[in-house]
Order: C-alpha cells, then sequence, then structure tokens
C-alpha cells in the first residue's frame, strides 16, 4: 500500500512538470489575460448603446454624461500606476487576482443604481472604480505575461490581448444594442460584465507567481522551483538564470557600497538608466492612442462632416478595420521584428491625416478610404503599446513602468475625445486633422529614435541594453563566488567576460572552463 502510495505522489508530481501541464498552464494564463482586455473592451464598449436610454431615464444632461463617460479613463489615469506599483511590490500573483475581485464588484454594483439625483455620483464612481481595474490589467497582466512567455511567442502573446480589446468592444456595441431594441433595461445591460468577470474571476485563482518578480525579491529559490514546474521553453529558463545572475550583480554592488538595493518608485522612472525607457513608452503610447479616440469616438460626426454619412460604415467599419490591423501585426510581429511594424506605420498615418486636412475638397469616398485606411496602419502600431513596455523595462520595474505608460497615454485619449469637438466647432475640420497629423509625427519621430528591436530575445537582454547597462559594472574587490556570478551576468547581458557557475532550474550550479 505504501509503495503504492508513493508510486501515485511520483506519477502526479511527474504529471505537474510534464510538458503537457507546462502548455495547458501557458494556455490559462493566456487566456485568462485576453479574457481580461475583452472585458476592459467590453465595458468601454457597453455604454454607447444605451447612452441615450440612460439619458432619458436619469434626465441627464451633457455634463452628467461626460462624467459617467469619462470615469474610467480617470480611472485608468490613477489605477495604472497605482496597481503597477503593488504588483512590483506585493507580487503580480495576488495584485492580478484583485483586479478582477475589483471589477466583480463595480460589475455587480451597476445592477443596483438609484433612479434619484445620487444616480449621476453612483455610476461615476463604479465607472471610475471600473477604470482602475482597467488600469490594473494593463500594468499587473501584461507584465506577469510576458515574464512567463518564451521570447519567439512573447510578442504574438502579448499582442493578442489589443485584439482582445477590439474584440470586446465591437461584442459590446453590438450585444448592447440588440438588448436595447429588445428592450432590456439599462441597467442590466451595463451589469452583463459581471458575469464575464466572475467566470475569470474564478479562472486566476491559484495562478503561480511569477519567477522574475520573485528573483527582484531575492527568493532564486522558489522562482526555480515555479520555473521548473511551470516553464518549457529552454529560452525561458535561459532567461530566468539571467536574471537570478543580474540580480547576483545588484547584491554584490549593495555589499560592496554597504547599502540597499533600490526599491521601485517613480522617481526612479526618470533616473539617468531608465529615462529612455520611460520617454519611448509612454510617449510612443499617448501619440499613437490620441488620433485613434479622437476620430472613433466621434466617426460618425467626423465623416458626416467630410460628406460622407457614419452609421455602420463609420463605427463598425473603422472598428473592423482597426481589430484587421492589429491581427495582422500579431501575425507578422515574431517574424519582421518590432521596428517595422512600429515606425512606417506612424509615418504613413502622419500622412494619411495631413492629406485629410489639407484636401478640404476631396471626395467623401476618398475620405472614408483613407480612414479607413488610418483605422488600419494606427491599429497595427499601436498593437506594440501592449508589447514594447512589458518587455523593455527591467522586473523591478516592469509593473510601475507599464503603469506608468499607460496612464499618460491616457491623457492622450481624454484630450483626442474632449478636445476633437471643440476643434470642430472653432478652428474646423481640417485645422484639426493637421493637429491629429502633427501628434502621429511626433510619435514617428520618437519611435525612429527610442524604438529597440526585441524580437527573440530574453527580458534581461532588453532591459539590460535598453538601460545602458555599463560594462564595467563589476566590482573589482568583490568575493570570487559574487564577482564570477556577475561577471556570468554580464558576459550574456552586457558583454562582459564570464568564468562562472551557472545556475539552471533543472539543478544546481555547474562550473564553466574560461572561454
Amino acid at each position: 500500500m505504501t509503495i503504492q502510495g508513493g508510486s501515485t505522489i511520483d506519477q502526479t508530481r511527474t504529471e505537474e512538470t510534464s510538458s503537457t501541464f507546462k502548455r495547458r498552464f501557458m494556455v490559462r494564463l493566456v487566456a485568462v489575460f485576453i479574457g481580461g482586455m475583452f472585458l476592459d473592451g467590453y465595458i468601454l464598449g457597453i455604454i454607447g448603446p444605451v447612452a441615450g436610454l440612460m439619458r432619458t431615464d436619469l434626465q441627464l444632461d451633457a455634463l452628467s454624461l461626460g462624467m459617467i463617460a469619462a470615469g474610467p479613463l480617470v480611472g485608468i489615469f490613477v489605477g495604472s500606476p497605482l496597481a503597477g506599483w503593488a504588483a512590483d511590490k506585493f507580487g503580480r500573483k495576488p495584485m492580478f487576482l484583485v483586479d478582477m475581485g475589483l471589477f466583480l464588484a463595480a460589475s455587480a454594483a451597476q445592477f443596483f443604481v438609484t433612479s434619484g439625483d445620487g444616480a449621476v455620483i453612483q455610476l461615476a464612481i463604479i465607472r471610475f472604480l471600473m477604470g482602475v481595474a482597467i488600469g490594473g490589467e494593463y500594468s499587473i497582466g501584461g507584465p506577469l505575461l510576458s515574464e512567463f512567455s518564451p521570447p519567439k511567442l512573447r510578442g504574438r502573446l502579448l499582442g493578442l490581448t489589443l485584439v482582445a480589446w477590439y474584440v470586446g468592444f465591437m461584442m459590446a456595441f453590438i450585444i448592447g444594442t440588440l438588448l436595447h431594441d429588445a428592450g432590456t433595461p439599462w441597467r442590466l445591460v451595463l451589469g452583463t460584465s459581471t458575469i464575464i468577470a466572475f467566470v475569470l474571476f474564478l479562472a486566476r485563482i491559484g495562478l503561480p507567481e511569477s519567477p522574475s518578480w520573485l528573483i527582484t525579491k531575492g527568493r532564486r529559490e522558489e522562482a526555480l522551483a515555479v520555473a521548473h514546474r511551470y516553464v518549457e521553453s529552454p529560452q525561458m529558463h535561459e532567461s530566468i538564470t539571467e536574471e537570478i545572475d543580474l540580480r547576483m550583480i545588484q547584491e554584490a554592488q549593495a555589499a560592496q557600497s554597504r547599502s540597499k538595493i533600490k526599491t521601485a518608485s517613480m522617481a526612479m522612472l526618470f533616473s539617468r538608466q531608465y529615462w529612455r525607457t520611460t520617454l519611448f513608452t509612454s510617449g510612443f503610447w499617448f501619440c499613437a492612442v490620441t488620433p485613434y479616440f479622437a476620430i472613433a469616438t466621434f466617426a460618425d460626426d467626423v465623416l458626416t462632416q467630410f460628406g460622407f454619412g457614419g452609421g455602420w460604415a463609420g463605427g463598425v467599419g473603422l472598428s473592423a478595420l482597426a481589430t484587421a490591423g492589429v491581427v495582422t501585426s500579431v501575425l507578422l510581429i515574431d517574424r519582421l521584428g518590432r521596428r517595422i511594424l512600429t515606425v512606417p506605420g506612424q509615418w504613413i498615418c502622419a500622412g494619411i491625416l495631413l492629406v485629410i486636412g489639407v484636401w478640404a475638397d476631396a471626395p467623401a469616398i476618398l475620405v472614408l478610404v483613407l480612414f479607413l485606411a488610418f483605422s488600419f496602419f494606427n491599429a497595427g502600431y499601436t498593437t506594440m503599446t501592449q508589447v514594447y513596455p512589458s518587455e523593455v523595462f527591467p522586473g523591478h520595474l516592469r509593473g510601475i513602468g507599464t503603469g506608468f505608460a499607460a496612464a499618460f497615454s491616457r491623457i492622450g485619449a481624454a484630450l483626442g475625445t474632449f478636445a476633437l469637438p471643440w476643434a470642430i466647432s472653432n478652428i474646423g475640420m481640417g485645422p484639426s486633422m493637421v493637429v491629429a497629423a502633427a501628434v502621429a509625427l511626433l510619435g514617428a519621430a520618437l519611435s525612429q529614435w527610442l524604438a529597440p528591436e526585441t524580437k527573440g530575445r530574453t527580458l534581461a537582454e532588453i532591459s539590460a541594453d535598453f538601460s545602458h547597462c555599463p560594462r564595467d559594472c563589476t566590482p573589482k574587490t568583490a568575493p570570487w563566488d559574487n564577482r564570477a556570478a556577475m561577471e556570468g551576468g554580464l558576459r550574456r547581458v552586457c558583454g562582459g567576460p564570464s568564468s562562472l557557475p551557472r545556475h539552471t532550474p533543472a539543478g544546481p550550479a555547474t562550473k564553466q572552463a574560461a572561454p
């Protein structure tokens, strides 16, 4: 009986570290994060079809409706850096579950909104909390997925999240319209997101902690154990080894200077070592979403101004082309690389918007084609906003760095959403499009200067290169064992020599001969 029991335990352990088990885990992780981004798009899109019902039922004026609609944008601005800081401090695993719990609570609260004078405040608070949760998805889920994804698939998996966002936004429009036409109360229509949030909350229970985060906290053995159980890719094992070596560099440097390793902070994002990373990720994301939100939000009005009715051609047409652009980038990102899908598209979009703005008498059909082309190319390079932040920041800053970039991008989204109606009324449609072209041009120039090529590279290599890791950062008087570990990390990440023991997820360190 004892032998049989031991055999059963051994078989269970073998199954839990098999390739099949690891692949199932990756499918689950990708599914729950993609589901979260689907929910993000769904929540932002579901309010549109019932806005008229809400306006009539609650007797909302333009300011009140604007407060409700803007709630998620303000929430994302607050929630992204806050959740990113929390994920870097307390871990990806607990914050990933807490974030979906907030989604679930806020979604369910929509069922109970009253009809009195307090309805506007209630809805504004609920939508704000949803925005906080959406911000958390960016700054928690992206880093978590990148830290488990093989380098050869990482771009595709991160890019899929934006596909899910667009699909969620379109599905919200379709479902909301169908329910509206069927006479469903607006509270029930808004509350449909509760079902999605509940399923995703259950699916996130029991996920492991990120090995990269464990390494940043000095918990190397736990990181190796997680990698042994859940990680299949040899490249990912190599990446985890590199991150351990880099952590040992930091520990040895701290011991040499008798100081503590700095923890993640907002100020660190603007330090000499990381300001380029922060400038690129936040500036690129800002310039990508500003013109899109302006044009997509007011598609009907914009196309009508140019002599072409909106309707399905405007709303769904632009969204469908945007989805096609994202899918195209996702299919090509790990083949062609990041830069070629980031830089040229921005120059093209700047040119398209400039033509629309300058050519006042352009045929309506040509304007429609140009707007559809803009939607396609813009969505293509906007896909990179879901990829770059989770790659170029180092592990200890990946959450707060991604969160800051997401928050800064919401400033652009808000400007695009609120400034376009004012601009159309005061300076006209043509000059408004020229301003949008200038924003796209700024993003193109910034990306031409700073966008790195990260295809097929480990996270340790990327973050070291993009933060300009010095080649002479090995303390000359460090103890031999720490110095050897540091030299190994520098050889693989910063190009330095090596003659040291290697930390492998499969077993203890082994001595390597000097090259």
